[in-house]
């Protein structure tokens, strides 16, 4: 037989289908093809507890189910590619090969070229769908965006979710079309220029429509948990089957949908004491399938370990970037003025601002009070790109309780001068859906689980908002929506005909993305150092390999500053050169109230709420 992978429904080039599952606590086991319940066909056994069969007339497009033992329920594939009715229903066979790419061209986005896009598919358009969020495409390239960061697409249970509790790891989201329809969005990704990455979960099952512990006793940890379920056995006994199940997993994202890389979904969670780390194995498995592409993998390690972007052969995990929670938190306390829950350890001062710029994450393994213990290991010597910044995503824009964008909460002139901190500093920015320009669309929780399960869920949706005093008064509670209801769902659809109605945020995201990516030292800076001007102002010197090039960026988050001279070096331009404005945050056509004639070689009034750009521009010689 030809097999692709070691576990699944394959069509075979002869014609048939095959069908290998690992079922060890299977006596026997047997195929049900096309509801067919009369003509059950056993399985073979093979080693190590596989089973196997060929069936000579099985294709792509029919339904197949499984028997165990003496049950009379019937179970779908633990390895499907595709659940047509959703998780509790058939399989279906897939032929991944019939779909016609047109991407051979595509080798992906280099290294330091990302400008990441967070997009829930069952929410960025009204229709839901991957074919709809494909039309999108080409306007998101327009933008400047390189590379779209997917929230999990994997197959779970209920007619609508973030997607964080995934059942079905090989199939994509039946309610957001075919895989065939995923395909089609990864291929006009390509067409127009940009990388396709998928956030992935394989730090826990989701709680409805989960089979595995059917046909094995093995796929979870007796050893560890997570705050979501049962661990997934990755290191105990019989994890070797495990492990290949979710390596084979990998390799099918990256070999039969094309995509670009992943995003792993709490590492903190996923535990292996193995000598290779899982996610190692996975990397590394995933690089030998891509051929000639570059592919990109992300993670989320909320506990800041350097090991994480550590090279395997080093004994790292391999990943080419990591969240940067720190951040998302300093940057949020600097223009909300909130400290709450666990923002309790950022201040949001302008040092802080500066330090992200230059390090990346503020904890390397200080004390913090909010877990009350050391966070994180060193990564001082770690480029600044492999440190993704935020200022909105899925979950911190929820996480307000009432789904409320960033925007909504603060001064407009420090939302512009924040966004321009992000989207033009060395780290590689992440806008979350919507964002570019300003929707009034918020993001909440949702999911949708049967009576009993969905209760159980708001009180622990409920329980983790706890941590938020300002969210306990029964003032507020009353308005935060119930995640199992589909009006909740509804509420977070993006609404397009605002790129038009806020044209004035769009336009601000779009020259920003194009003088990150047109400007040759905001695009690839060889340093960066910055200065404190006042309490709520500084200044970054964007350093060029010729001294004549820098650039030199100015925030002020507070009131209009008045400065008669600031000895700090940093602001002093090149030999023989002037300091020149070329953007402001201020601009009318952003929405602000007007641009400063700043001349830096006299005294100057740095506008309040704001951000400035200055090139380095040859004087003058007096004759």
């Amino acid at each position: 037989m030809t097999r692709r992978f070691p576990i699944g429904a394959e069509c075979q080039p002869e014609g048939g289908a095959h069908f290998r599952i690992w079922a060890p606590n299977a006596r026997q086991l047997s195929l049900i093809l096309n509801h067919h319940s009369g003509s059950a066909i056993p399985l073979q056994p093979e080693e190590n507890g596989y089973w196997s069969l060929f069936h000579p007339t099985a294709q792509a497009g029919d339904r197949y189910q499984f028997q165990i033992n003496d049950d009379t329920r019937l179970y779908p594939d633990p390895a499907s590619h595709y659940q047509p009715e959703g998780p509790h229903a058939a399989s279906c066979i897939v032929k991944p090969d019939l779909f016609a790419w047109t991407d051979s061209a595509w080798s992906g986005i280099p290294s330091g070229r990302h400008v990441l896009y967070e997009m829930h598919i069952g929410t960025f358009t009204q229709a839901g769908t991957y074919a709809a969020a494909a039309c999108e495409l080409k306007e998101l390239a327009r933008l400047g965006v390189t590379t779209i960061e997917l929230m999990p697409v994997a197959e779970f249970d209920g007619a609508f979710g973030w997607g964080y509790d995934v059942v079905g790891f090989f199939a994509p989201y039946h309610c957001y079309g075919t895989p065939d329809d995923f395909r089609a969005f990864v291929n006009e990704a390509h067409a127009q220029g940009i990388a396709v990455i998928l956030d992935v979960i394989y730090n826990h099952v989701g709680p409805s429509g989960a089979y595995f512990s059917v046909f094995s006793d093995h796929y979870y940890s007796e050893r560890y948990s997570s705050d979501w379920g049962a661990a997934i056995n990755f290191d105990g006994p019989e994890s070797v089957a495990v492990r290949e199940y979710f390596i084979a997993n990998v390799c099918n994202w990256i070999e039969t949908f094309h995509l670009d890389g992943l995003r792993f979904d709490a590492t903190h969670f996923i535990y292996d004491d193995s000598p290779m780390h899982i996610i190692a194995d996975m990397i590394s498995a995933a690089r030998k399938v891509a051929a000639h592409r570059i592919l990109y993998f992300i993670g989320e390690n909320e506990s800041q370990q350097a090991y994480a972007t550590a090279p395997v052969d080093q004994g790292g995990y391999g990943l080419d970037a990591v969240w940067n929670d720190d951040f998302h938190h300093s940057a949020n306390v600097a223009i909300r003025g909130k400290r709450e829950a666990y923002f309790h350890d950022y201040k949001g001062t302008v040092q802080e601002l500066i330090s992200l710029t230059k390090w990346g994450y503020l904890y390397q393994g200080q004390y913090y009070a909010w877990q009350e213990k050391v966070r994180g290991t060193p990564v001082l010597g770690k480029a600044v790109s492999c440190f993704i910044s935020f200022l909105q995503n899925h979950d911190q824009v929820a996480n307000s309780g009432f789904g409320k964008r960033l925007h909504q909460h603060v001064h407009p002139g420090d939302m512009r001068a924040m966004t321009a901190l992000l989207l033009l500093a060395p780290q590689t920015p992440l806008l979350f859906q919507g964002q570019e320009f300003g929707a009034s669309a918020p993001f909440l929780f949702f999911a949708d689980h049967e009576p009993t399960l969905a209760a159980s869920v708001e009180i622990g949706r409920t329980e983790f908002l706890s941590q938020f005093p300002s969210l306990q008064s029964p003032l507020s509670l009353a308005y935060i929506h119930r995640p199992e209801t589909r009006k909740t769902f509804e509420r977070c659809k993006l609404d397009f005909s605002e790129r038009e109605h806020h044209a004035a945020i769009y336009q601000l995201h779009h020259e920003l993305l194009a003088l990150r990516r047109e400007d040759p030292v905001f695009s690839d800076p060889y340093n960066v150092d910055g200065a404190i001007i006042s309490e709520s102002a500084f200044l970054l010197r964007f350093f060029a390999t010729s001294a004549e090039m820098d650039r030199l960026f100015i925030i002020n988050l507070g009131v209009d500053l008045w400065c008669e001279s600031l000895a700090e070096p940093l602001l002093a331009p090149p030999a023989g050169c002037h300091w020149q404005l070329i953007w402001s945050s201020e601009h009318p056509k952003y929405g602000g109230e007007g641009v400063h004639g700043i001349n830096l070689s006299q005294s100057f009034v740095i506008s309040g709420h704001s951000a400035q750009v200055f090139v380095a521009v040859t004087s003058a010689v007096e004759g």
